[in-house]
């Protein structure tokens, strides 16, 4: 796990090596351990290192072939390497890890080399001998990839105030991007927060070569046939089962100790006891707890300690501990996130424990219908006579329902042209809605179609080929998952120099279980699927519990603990050409004064975005 960056420039002009410099000490948070640099007038690169795999200073970046023809930096790993090494028995390796592994299989195979690995990575080649690079990102979109391309220059980097950094991109936000956020709490592809910086897609590859570029996705979550008899319902238990332990395998592989999140729900219940399953003798097992015994879990973490025989550490956090950790977790966000504080906290209490790599139960609702718009996205295309109907008489269905967010989303469903995923997900998962944003800003920008929903219409036709709880799933992985979940698991671990790895973000166990039928899935109880194809893995008192959780009370801080926090902020932005002042003005003053029609999680994303504007200098 690390950090990369580089500038190439298309003219006959050297890089400066304070620019990578610079490049690589904006992100030193994501590899601690080393830094490299490669020098080649017009192509500079620099690396940060998180040491994982192979230890020595042999596996320093960049990084060359042993034909000198090829110079890389590589973030992330491929679990399989060493299925990949054996592929290359021409090749003369010098090292025993996973990034000699990568540059000899692009050296043999090129771009074709991709569908050889299962990892989670973004790299960038260089090729001394045509002169271009090449730069790839994984599949489900787990390592970051962020780039600028002009008709000088193309700069990459794993975040964006690195290419900040650079001083060649202007600090002005993107108003595509802001829309996005305030939206879905993240920012969808291609945008980033910064106007010109770009994500490459996951899945995808990019040439560059004299200032032209060729863009190739290799993979899409959709269009994956899986040849298999679905009608043999055991059959599908057991290959999940051995889907399952071969992810959770490849995340083992480590020449440092492994650790696991364990709350005691049934994702991370489940990794935990693969992981016994897969050889991990004594298993380090991290909960965190809490004081409050009407919230704590932490009684189901240490009934799945005490079955797989895990070195169990318990950790007490008390919610002022996130209170005082708010301001760390927010200079730590790459880019601005409504989410993400919980993953900095606990993400950096268990690196305090000393370790570096640790596995997570993220991704399991995503994947195995575990949350409740799952069985709502099946009622609706139960009713899709309703969009048959005049809009007037749709707009009647809602008359009776009592005020608030969900009578909002039933009325946005009801004026879309259909119930079909790629119209109802973008509402399903949207933070705030468009008659409140066309409310509290000026700007067009800020209502009209996001990314995430143009994104969506385009990929249509291959999302209704998928059945229906996977086309949610699917379209999580286009989301929420890819731009939320993931991102914030990256930079806020990260942050950290704490590398996660996600058995539930496999591209074998993902292409299978979307594939599997409806009738199969559908839960009977949470995530009924996976723990019958994992029995008797699990404890019933694991999977039949009643879900606690903490919530912790971010309406009630906002209103007492961080109001002078939220107000500062929430003034700020207020001052800014595209918003509507009086308009948030008093929205913020109707939520401090209780106002049950107003939401805590709308206003944090101003509060969060203004902050991010003014800790990164970026203008709007």
């Amino acid at each position: 796990m690390c950090g990369i960056a580089g500038v190439l420039y298309f003219s006959n002009k050297p890089v400066d090596k304070a620019v990578i410099r610079r490049m690589t000490d904006g992100m030193a948070h994501r590899g601690p351990d080393a830094d490299g640099f490669y020098d080649g007038y017009e192509l500079g690169l620099g690396h940060r290192r998180l040491s994982i795999i192979d230890l020595s200073t042999a596996a320093n970046q960049p990084f060359a072939d042993n034909s000198g023809r090829y110079t890389m930096v590589f973030n992330g790993e491929m679990y399989n390497y060493q299925e990949v090494r054996a592929k290359l028995p021409e090749y003369a390796f010098r090292t025993t890890g996973d990034t000699e592994v990568l540059i000899a299989a692009y050296a043999k195979w090129g771009a074709d080399c991709l569908q050889h690995f299962r990892g989670m990575f973004a790299f960038a080649i260089w090729d001394h001998q045509e002169k271009e690079m090449f730069v790839a990102r994984d599949r489900l979109g787990v390592k970051p990839f962020y780039y600028f391309l002009d008709s000088e220059k193309f700069l990459f980097a794993s975040e964006t105030r690195a290419i900040l950094a650079s001083g060649a991109v202007p600090r002005k936000a993107d108003p595509a991007a802001m829309a996005d956020f305030f939206s879905y709490q993240s920012v969808s592809f291609p945008h980033s927060m910064i106007a010109g910086i770009r994500q490459l897609e996951a899945g995808s590859w990019m040439r560059i070569k004299e200032g032209r570029t060729t863009t190739r996705v290799y993979w899409k979550v959709t269009g994956n046939p899986v040849d298999f008899d679905f009608g043999n319902r055991k059959k599908v238990q057991e290959k999940i089962r051995a889907l399952m332990l071969q992810s959770v395998k490849r995340r083992l592989v480590s020449d440092v100790p492994v650790g696991a999140f364990l709350s005691g729900g049934i994702d991370s219940s489940a990794v935990v006891g693969l992981m016994a399953e897969a050889g991990d003798d004594k298993p380090n097992t991290f909960n965190i707890y809490f004081s409050e015994k009407e919230f704590d879990e932490s009684a189901y973490a240490e009934m799945v300690a005490a079955k797989f025989n895990t070195n169990h550490t318990r950790i007490l956090l008390k919610p002022e501990s996130f209170l005082d950790e708010l301001q760390h977790a927010l200079d730590a966000m790459d880019t601005p996130s409504g989410d993400g504080v919980n993953t900095y906290v606990v993400s950096k209490v268990i690196r305090q424990k000393g370790m570096t790599v640790a596995l997570s139960g993220v991704g399991g609702d995503e994947l195995f219908a575990g949350y409740p718009y799952f069985s709502q996205y099946l009622q609706l295309r139960q009713k899709d006579w309703l969009w048959k109907l005049p809009r007037f008489i749709r707009n009647l269905a809602t008359i009776g329902q009592p005020a608030g967010s969900r009578k909002q989303r039933m009325q946005q469903l009801l004026r879309q042209e259909s119930g079909s995923i790629d119209k109802a997900y973008p509402v399903f998962r949207q933070i705030i809605t468009p008659e409140l944003m066309r409310r509290l800003t000026r700007d067009e920008a800020f209502t009209a179609p996001t990314s995430l929903a143009t994104f969506l219409v385009s990929h249509k036709e291959e999302l209704q080929q998928l059945p229906l709880l996977s086309q949610v799933s699917a379209a999580e992985y286009m989301g929420y998952t890819q731009h939320t979940l993931l991102k914030d698991t990256d930079q806020m671990s990260m942050a950290v120099s704490l590398e996660v790895r996600e058995p539930f973000f496999d591209q074998d166990l993902v292409e299978f279980v979307l594939a599997v039928p409806d009738e199969l899935k559908k839960p009977t109880y949470p995530k009924s699927l996976l723990v019958e194809s994992l029995h008797p893995l699990l404890p019933d008192e694991i999977v039949h519990r009643k879900k606690q959780g903490f919530l912790f009370p971010w309406d009630t801080w906002l209103r007492n603990e961080l109001r002078s926090f939220g107000d500062k902020h929430i003034r700020n932005m207020a001052e800014r050409s595209f918003i509507d002042a009086d308009q948030l003005l008093q929205y913020w003053k109707r939520f401090l004064s209780g106002d049950k029609s107003t939401r805590w999680s709308e206003l944090w994303l101003f509060i969060v975005l203004e902050y991010w504007l003014e800790k990164n200098g970026v203008s709007c």
